[in-house]
């Protein structure tokens, strides 16, 4: 099995951790291919290519580690290996002290593969000509890139007319998001199997204007004709471009999910429940 390893250079135990790895791959029959900053740092293996050369994706880092990973495997069916080296790691699937068992389970395919819905976007000039495309397995955000200042822009959903929503950004987002940004701009969370398009303000200037859940299957369109000036479009928090007044951005379910893997025992609600600390605080306390 060929592996490839994208990880986040800032940790002060990454050295260690790779070599661990190395130590690891040979007697479970695993190829290491690492990301070129990453093979700077590792004292072995090969370097990340093409993401359709590999069998599954090992991340080192937190949630936008494995983000980062997801976009770069650009829809490819690759199941990626979340290793949690920073705090909260809610979309990570294991920390640094289960290494070695994860490492096993992925060798002996024995792991539950969680198949999460992806979006696909297009910044869209004012002759209708898509310039610029990406894919999120969080959100798009819509958003002013200087001052707090209220902003006017227009949605729909296929074709139909929400409404102009006057706030400081509008975030598109994936069942998956909806425990990010989304969440924090008191959006519903939405159990990431359960598939749909989350449509949440932020900051919204009017007390009609709430978070909406869409189909799936939904293309929403999120127009700046009436922006004052420059839009940003955040894409997982992390890349992005700028939307000057007139242009669109095109939202609908990417052709490929994003494989995550999961092992028996770590459940959506149990990670609710250490992680962002649902339903209160423990019993105990």
């Amino acid at each position: 099995m060929r592996v490839g390893v994208i990880g986040h250079t800032g940790y002060d135990d990454l050295p260690a951790i790779l070599d661990g790895l190395l130590r690891l791959a040979p007697g479970l029959d695993l190829t290491l291919d690492f990301e070129p900053e990453m093979r700077e740092v590792a004292t072995d293996g090969g370097v990340l290519g093409d993401p359709q050369s590999i069998d599954a994706l090992i991340t080192l880092g937190g949630d936008g580690t494995l983000l980062r990973g997801a976009r770069w495997l650009d829809g490819a069916a690759v199941p990626i290996l979340g290793v949690n080296l920073g705090r909260v790691g809610f979309l990570t699937s294991c920390g640094t002290d289960e290494i070695g068992q994860a490492m096993r389970a992925l060798a002996s395919n024995d792991y539950i593969a969680e198949a999460r819905m992806a979006l696909y976007a297009c910044a869209v000039d004012g002759d209708g000509i898509s310039r610029q495309e990406w894919r999120a397995l969080n959100d798009f955000v819509v958003h002013k890139g200087g001052f707090a200042r209220v902003v006017r822009v227009g949605l729909s959903v296929d074709g139909d007319s929400i409404g102009t929503y006057a706030a400081d950004g509008v975030i598109i987002s994936t069942p998956t998001g909806s425990t990010a940004y989304s969440l924090s701009a008191g959006g519903p969370i939405v159990v990431p199997t359960v598939e749909s398009i989350l449509i949440t303000p932020i900051s919204a200037h009017a007390l009609g204007v709430r978070p909406l859940v869409v189909s799936p299957d939904a293309e929403v369109v999120v127009d700046t004709t009436q922006a004052s000036e420059t839009l940003m479009v955040t894409v997982d928090g992390q890349v992005g471009t700028e939307l000057v007044p007139g242009e669109k951005l095109v939202v609908r379910r990417a052709e490929n999910p994003v494989v995550i893997i999961r092992f028996p025992g770590a459940t959506f609600f149990e990670l609710m429940r250490a992680k962002l600390g649902w339903g209160g605080p423990p019993e105990d306390e």
